[in-house]
């Protein structure tokens, strides 16, 4: 495909920042939305998990449908699902109605997500697509820091509908931009999959070795970022007694770091395949999660001394997911959305279990994030140097 490199980055990532937005806008008016249905704060955030679990659900569903019927019918379907999902939103009045409408809208976002990926493989390979994925994540990263924002200005202006028909329109203008914009990229020639075939697809993804390597080391990655969103307003806040003015600029510090390493990546990847660069951030990520583990174990840990190694342990994201999903769609090129919806699945369920299990046994102390955080990364190290220790440079 004869497409601008930059061009389809910005195009994917306008597409795939709709599903932070949809996570993080809304959280500001979490009260209020509460309020508006007759629930509590805890039960209205539900409608969290309502979402995670519908963004899996949609992205295994949507991803063959991506491989099979073509990637701009499946993201502009979703594109649809979700905005109607999120004008029915503003007229609920019970907690069951926003739960239900949260999961549809949701599956309309995993359709949209499920795309991006492919489209970039599609269009590119090797360093290339390395190059893209890089700086599309850069892109996307700052969309949960911006979307909080967003949700209070909204709130401020009016109240919490106003959110979702923010959303609500931004999926319309995606509809526009993409269709205008973005061909067709699936080649017309690759082989449609059946229902049973959808199936032995994703056998094949789980018993491959090397991808279930790359899939959990950008899994576990990830989980260990829910470990840190998930603690860090106690820990911050409460624990390290940092001020809630400047909770959000050391909250976004994370972001500046990670679009660093994105600009690392993308010069490193001149002179080095996506594979080393995923065991160079790896491996610092697992040395970051030890200084933190030293630290707590040594009591010296403060808001000064955890945030350096904190920010270290989530920046070097840009050095492993665009390089460990680009080695996992090299392996399935033919079947690239179906891949990217199991390594979605997988990744946001992982990341889900692993928030869960950090707030569950409500310890008042770093031990939980820390020990999370270092767990995942031993186990994102391991998965690569053991399921995909043959050389692929």
């Amino acid at each position: 495909m004869s497409l601008n490199p930059r061009r389809v980055a910005l195009l994917v990532a306008a597409n795939t920042a709709l599903a932070p937005f949809a996570i993080d806008a809304y959280l500001p008016a979490m009260q209020s939305l509460a309020a508006s249905v007759g629930a509590s704060v805890h039960h209205t955030e539900l409608s969290l998990s309502s979402f995670l679990v519908g963004f899996a659900v949609g992205q295994l569903v949507c991803g063959p449908l991506s491989d099979r019927l073509g990637r701009k019918p499946v993201l502009l379907g979703g594109q649809v699902v979700f905005m109607l999902a999120s004008l029915a939103i503003i007229f609920v009045n019970t907690l069951p109605e926003l739960l239900v409408l949260r999961f549809v809208q949701a599956l309309g976002g995993g359709a949209c997500v499920v795309n991006s990926a492919a489209i970039v493989r599609d269009c590119f390979s090797g360093r290339e697509a390395a190059k893209v994925m890089s700086t599309m994540a850069m892109i996307l990263m700052l969309a949960p820091l911006a979307a909080p924002a967003v949700g209070s200005l909204l709130l401020y202006l009016a109240d919490w509908w106003l959110i979702f028909l923010f959303l609500a329109v931004y999926a319309l203008f995606l509809m526009w931009l993409l269709s205008v914009h973005l061909p067709e990229t699936r080649a017309p020639d690759l082989p449609v999959a059946s229902p049973r075939q959808v199936l032995r697809n994703y056998a094949s993804v789980l018993t491959d070795r090397r991808a279930m390597g790359y899939i959990l080391a950008t899994s576990m990655a990830f989980a260990g970022i829910f470990a840190f969103v998930t603690s860090s307003p106690f820990l911050y806040l409460e624990y390290y007694g940092l001020s809630p003015a400047i909770y959000p600029l050391v909250f976004g510090a994370n972001v500046l770091v990670m679009v660093m390493s994105n600009r690392l990546n993308i010069h490193l990847l001149r002179k080095r395949s996506p594979q080393q660069n995923l065991r160079l951030g790896l491996a610092i990520q697992w040395f970051a999660g030890v200084g933190l583990v030293i630290l707590v174990a040594s009591g010296r840990d403060t808001i000064y001394t955890v945030v350096p190694l904190v920010m270290m342990f989530l920046g070097v994201m840009g050095l492993i997911s665009p390089n460990a999903i680009t080695s996992l769609l090299d392996r399935f090129s033919h079947m690239s959305a179906t891949a990217t919806a199991l390594q979605g699945c997988i990744q946001f369920s992982l990341g889900a279990l692993v928030g869960v299990l950090v707030t569950a046994f409500e310890i008042d102390s770093a031990w939980p994030m820390v020990l999370a955080m270092i767990a995942v990364a031993t186990i994102g190290n391991l998965a690569l140097r053991v399921l995909a220790r043959e050389s692929d440079d």
